[in-house]
C-alpha cells in the first residue's frame, strides 16, 4: 500500500535542496509526496535556525499538526534541519508528539529510522557525518526536474561570526568531490534543468584537492558552462573573504554566470564588522565591488544586513546607510539583530527596540528605493527571461531575468524552460510585468 509523506520546508535554499533529497531517499521505502496534509503516514518539518523565534515556530507548527490529527491516526512526525540539530533531545522532551529528530548531517539515516520506527519510541540522530551523508546521496539520482534547480557543493562554516549558529548546526566547512558535483549536475541537466544555483553556507570557499589539482568554485562554474543545454549558473551564499581572483575573473569570461552578486556585508561599520568577527572590512568589500564593476559594468549587488548589532552607535548605523547609497544594492535582506543561543553574541546587551525599529525602517527605505529604481529601469525595454512555470490558478507565466527579478506575463506552456524576450510595461518593488516581444528570441 502506498504511504503518504508531506515535507514542509522552512528557511534557506539549502533546506529546499535537502528536502528534495530527503524525498528522493524515502521514495525508496514506498513513500509518495502528498499535497494533502489530512491523511499522512509521515510528516516532516525541515527547520531553519537563522531567523528570529525559529524554535517557537517549530512548536507552533507541530501544535497545528497535532490539532489536525486529534481524531485521526497520528503520522510519524519528524523534525529535521538546523533547529533539530541545535535542540536535539530537548525537542523530544518538550514535545512528546515528535517521534524523530534528525540533523542536517544525518539525512542519510532517515530511511533506516523510518523503516525501523516502532510507535512509542523516540529517536534523536544529530551526529555530524557529512561525508557519509553525501556518499549516500551520491548513489541516489537527484530527481529534480524544475527549470531552475539547487545543487549543494559545500556545507558548514569555519568563520564563526559572533551572531551565527551555522558552525554549530551544519558543522565545519566541507567541500564535495568535484566529480560528484559534476555528475549530479549532469543528471539535473538530463532531467531538463536549465539553470543551476550552486549552494553552500560559504559557497565560494569551495576547495577540493585531488592529486595535483585543486578545484575551486570557478572550476565548477566553467565546467558547467560547457553544457549547451544549461543556460544559466548562479551561486549563493558567498563571503567577502572568499571572493578570489579566479572567481572575479569568471564574470569577465563566462556568459552563463549571471551578473547578480549576492555578497552579504552585514554592516557598513568596520567597528561593528570586527565585533561580528566578519574578517573583512568595508574597504575590502568596496574594492571587490569596484573590481567586478570594472570587469563587467552590468554586474549588480545584493546583500544581507544586520541592524542594531550590540554596540552599534548612530555613527556606525550611518556608515551602513552610506555604504548602501554607494553600492546601490538592488535586492537585499535586512533584519534587526536577534540573539542565537550558543553564539558569542547571545548574551550581549541589545539596543533599544524603538531605536532598532527606526533604523530598520530607514535601512529598508533606502534599500527598497534602489530596488524600485532598478526595476523601473527595465520599463519599455525587452529583457531576457528564463520561463520557469505557469502560475497557480492563473493564465500568467512566471520567469526570472538575469538579476533574479520575478517577471510575470501571458504566454503558453511551450515557453517553459526557454529563454524569451519580454518587453516590460509595468513594475512594482518585487516584480516586473510585460508582454512577449513579437520578434521573440527563444532558446
Amino acid at each position: 500500500m502506498q504511504k503518504r509523506i508531506f515535507i514542509k520546508t522552512l528557511g534557506c535554499q539549502m533546506n529546499e535542496y535537502d528536502s528534495n533529497r530527503i524525498y528522493d531517499s524515502v521514495k525508496r521505502l514506498g513513500f509518495e509526496k502528498s499535497q494533502d496534509q489530512d491523511n499522512l503516514d509521515c510528516y516532516v518539518l525541515n527547520t531553519c535556525h537563522i531567523r528570529d523565534k525559529a524554535k517557537e515556530k517549530v512548536y507552533h507548527e507541530i501544535g497545528r499538526v497535532k490539532k489536525l490529527y486529534r481524531k485521526k491516526n497520528k503520522p510519524i512526525v519528524v523534525v529535521a534541519g538546523c533547529v533539530a540539530q541545535a535542540e536535539n533531545q530537548e525537542m523530544l522532551n518538550r514535545e512528546p508528539y515528535i517521534d524523530i529528530v534528525i540533523g542536517p548531517q544525518s539525512y542519510h539515516k532517515i530511511n533506516d529510522k523510518l523503516k525501523n520506527f516502532i510507535k512509542g519510541d523516540k529517536i534523536e540522530e544529530t551526529d555530524f557525518d557529512t561525508v557519509s551523508k553525501f556518499n549516500y546521496f551520491d548513489n541516489i539520482g537527484n530527481k529534480n526536474n524544475k527549470v531552475s534547480s539547487y545543487l549543494t557543493i559545500q556545507e558548514g562554516c569555519d568563520k564563526f561570526c559572533s551572531f551565527c549558529v551555522v558552525p554549530y548546526t551544519r558543522g565545519p566547512e566541507y567541500s564535495r568531490p568535484f566529480n560528484k558535483i559534476i555528475s549530479e549536475a549532469e543528471n539535473l541537466i538530463k532531467n531538463g534543468v536549465k539553470e543551476i544555483i550552486l549552494l553552500g553556507q560559504n559557497v565560494n570557499a569551495y576547495t577540493f584537492k585531488e592529486k595535483i589539482k585543486e578545484y575551486r568554485i570557478s572550476d565548477i562554474i566553467n565546467t558547467l558552462s560547457s553544457y549547451s543545454e544549461l543556460k544559466r549558473i548562479r551561486y549563493t551564499t558567498s563571503h567577502p573573504r572568499d571572493m578570489t581572483d579566479d572567481l572575479i575573473e569568471s564574470y569577465q569570461e563566462n556568459s552563463k554566470l549571471m551578473p547578480l552578486v549576492h555578497l552579504p556585508v552585514q554592516s557598513g561599520s568596520n567597528k561593528i564588522l570586527k565585533l561580528m568577527n566578519r574578517k573583512h572590512t568595508v574597504e575590502q568589500y568596496v574594492e571587490i565591488y569596484e573590481r567586478l564593476k570594472k570587469i563587467n559594468p552590468k554586474i549588480e549587488f545584493s546583500s544581507d544586513f544586520i541592524i542594531s548589532y550590540p554596540g552599534e552607535t548612530d555613527n556606525d548605523f550611518n556608515d551602513t546607510i552610506s555604504l548602501i547609497k554607494k553600492i546601490k544594492f538592488i535586492n537585499s535582506f535586512s533584519f534587526i539583530f536577534s540573539p542565537r543561543p550558543g553564539t558569542k553574541a547571545a548574551n550581549l546587551v541589545q539596543i533599544d527596540k524603538e531605536v532598532s525599529k527606526e533604523r530598520l525602517l530607514k535601512t529598508q527605505k533606502n534599500l527598497f528605493k534602489f530596488q524600485l529604481d532598478m526595476n523601473k529601469s527595465f520599463i519599455n525595454r525587452p529583457i531576457d527571461v528564463l520561463v520557469e512555470n505557469k502560475m497557480d490558478g492563473q493564465k500568467k507565466f512566471f520567469g526570472r531575468n538575469q538579476y533574479m527579478n520575478s517577471v510575470i506575463f501571458e504566454g503558453n506552456e511551450n515557453y517553459i524552460g526557454k529563454n524569451i524576450n519580454i518587453k516590460i510595461d509595468n513594475v512594482n518593488q518585487n516584480s516586473l510585468f510585460g508582454k512577449i516581444e513579437k520578434k521573440m528570441r527563444a532558446a
